[in-house]
């Protein structure tokens, strides 16, 4: 398994290196989940976890479809959902997720995505930090969510995982209540 104990914080600030400014205005735009049916993960993503749909892009000739989500005031969101202007816009945006939709597989009972937490282990989660991660989960119970990991289970406390429609996992937690348990 190799070396049991992390690298040092100086270690780790070693080996980052400075790209310059070439990238000076690259952004973290976008994680991507396939799904299997965006009739049942749309309401998931906006109805129990609050995001909004930023953007949606049909592709017909390689029937797909990305349905852009993400943590933005509705009145904040530009232009007809499809146009131009709102892809420039979305695109603009930090740390959406973007959810892959192959047209047909919601009538495929074999169609299932691999979440990366069973072997052969790879992607583990996304995380979205919520105020209170109690009042959180206690929505999410009325909602009918898979929890993996509540709030008081396991060493680490304070934080959850759940599941979305697909089997993906998604952290829960809040990062005054994270940085006391890194500390």
């Amino acid at each position: 398994m190799g070396d049991t104990a992390p690298l040092s914080n100086e270690d780790a600030k070693q080996l980052c290196q400075n790209a310059g400014d070439s990238t000076k205005d690259f952004i973290f735009q976008q994680t991507m989940y396939r799904i299997k049916d965006p009739k049942i993960s749309l309401p998931f993503y906006t109805g129990v976890l609050g995001m909004q749909l930023l953007q949606k892009l049909d592709f017909a000739d390689m029937k797909f479809s990305l349905y852009f989500m993400g943590y933005e005031s509705a009145a904040d969101i530009p232009g007809d959902l499809g146009s131009q202007g709102r892809t420039e816009w979305c695109m603009s945006r930090k740390a959406t997720l973007e959810l892959t939709h192959n047209w047909g597989t919601e009538h495929d009972p074999d169609a299932k995505y691999h979440n990366g937490n069973s072997d052969p282990r790879g992607f583990g989660h996304i995380g979205v930090m919520v105020p209170d991660v109690e009042g959180a989960c206690e929505r999410f119970e009325q909602h009918g969510v898979q929890f993996i990991k509540r709030p008081s289970d396991g060493k680490m406390k304070g934080l959850a995982f759940i599941k979305d429609p697909d089997g993906y996992w998604i952290e829960i937690f809040n990062n005054k209540t994270t940085s006391a348990l890194a500390h």
